[in-house]
């Protein structure tokens, strides 16, 4: 298809790039959606207290870093980036991993683009964050060689290719790092332009916000402008547009672990409208329902949490002991399903580190007090789930 038009190949390379068009009225019913999806997500939200709340923003923040990285096949310790971002939140955490640099750089990054969403996202600041991507090589580190940090792509044809030598396939080719020609821009020229309509775009009442983060998205990760990164610091632009877009700080959400999902079809979806023309209808479909199952998947988890806290506030005045806290936490998290079926004295005994003597005893103190509900049948054993409040 796209050597039809003018007979060129990339989207970039079309007469009127970036003048991006998509039909409205095919992404109505999406966005629609989305919009009462994430309107209600953050309602909800509003209903945590405080230190809730300060948890599921930092798991939110965290499965953003670790999915993200895995979307690149880059595998990061979860443990320690849990780390780095605890310790910027005062988030207070036990037992983890410790930080390193690149836990550290990866933290910082997200934080910058979602907690200083107000000030504008500049060139100095992209190199910024490009750094904090690749931090210095450290003894138990290791940083890919050759690739320019903090500065824009070499001067080689910057290409996307898979498969043998001999039968490579091209998936994309960015644009080049100088003009071709008097009516051509520079790489550096074609971000300038991208981060001049993207300080200005947030003002703009006619474009829709959400389909604003997906047009950043895609339009950064097109011009391609680092040798490595480019991904990653596409997802940190989205996750920056999207905390303008709903004018807070805190994230309850990881679009990066939905992308993730479906990461092939990302990579397709982005293939196939590089190589079409400046209607990119298609992209802000995907984009938009992808970030449907993401809210989706976060108005599971917020109604979790506010079931808990109903919980907690129901047996506030048992006199539970820790290690009873702890069962039913783990069965809170998991459900009786975590537990092949229920919750029974040798599962308790081994997560509460006690005797099976004992391990009845709470257990049978526990179903007095109305935490947790004999489940019918069990086979060998007695099994329980939680006993939620009305």
């Amino acid at each position: 298809m796209s050597q039809d038009l003018d007979k060129k190949q990339w989207i970039w390379q079309q007469m009127d790039w970036p003048e991006f068009s998509w039909d409205s009225d095919a992404l109505a019913p999406t966005l629609r959606k989305v919009t009462q999806l994430q309107g209600a997500l953050l309602g909800k939200a509003g209903a945590i207290a405080a230190e809730s709340s300060a948890e599921s923003n930092l798991d939110a923040l965290l499965q953003n870093i670790v999915q993200s990285s895995a979307i690149e096949d880059e595998t990061v310790n979860a443990e320690s980036v849990r780390s780095s971002l605890a310790k910027r939140l005062g988030v207070k955490e036990a037992g983890l991993s410790p930080e390193t640099a690149k836990t550290e750089g990866l933290a910082e990054l997200l934080l910058d683009a979602t907690q200083n969403h107000e000030e504008p996202l500049t060139l100095a600041r992209l190199f910024n964050w490009h750094r904090y991507l690749f931090p210095e090589k450290s003894e138990d580190e290791f940083t890919l060689e050759n690739i320019g940090v903090g500065e824009l792509r070499g001067d080689e044809t910057m290409q996307v290719v898979s498969g043998p030598h001999q039968r490579r396939r091209l998936h994309f080719e960015a644009p080049p790092k100088y003009a071709q020609g008097d009516s051509e821009k520079s790489l550096e020229e074609q971000l300038n332009q991208f981060l001049d309509w993207l300080q200005a775009s947030e003002s703009d009442y006619k474009l829709d916000p959400i389909l604003r983060a997906a047009m950043a998205h895609f339009w950064f990760v097109t011009l391609h402008p680092f040798d490595d990164g480019n991904g990653r610091l596409a997802r940190a632009i989205t996750d920056y547009a999207l905390a303008q877009a709903e004018h807070q700080t805190i994230r309850f959400y990881a679009m990066a672990a939905s992308i993730m999902e479906k990461r092939q079809a990302y990579y397709d979806i982005l293939e196939a409208t590089q190589k079409g023309n400046l209607n990119i209808t298609e992209w802000m479909l995907w984009f938009l329902d992808t970030f449907k199952h993401t809210l989706e998947a976060a108005q599971e988890r917020i109604d979790l949490v506010l079931k808990k806290a109903r919980f907690w506030q129901a047996h506030a005045q048992d006199g539970l002991n820790a290690q009873q806290a702890k069962v039913l936490n783990r069965l809170l998290d998991e459900g009786a399903d975590g537990f092949d079926g229920g919750l029974s004295a040798t599962k308790y005994k081994g997560l509460a580190k006690v005797s099976k003597a004992t391990a009845t005893r709470h257990l049978q103190e526990l179903l007095e007090k109305g935490c947790i509900l004999k489940l019918e049948g069990g086979g060998r054993s007695t099994r329980y789930e939680i006993n939620w409040p009305d």
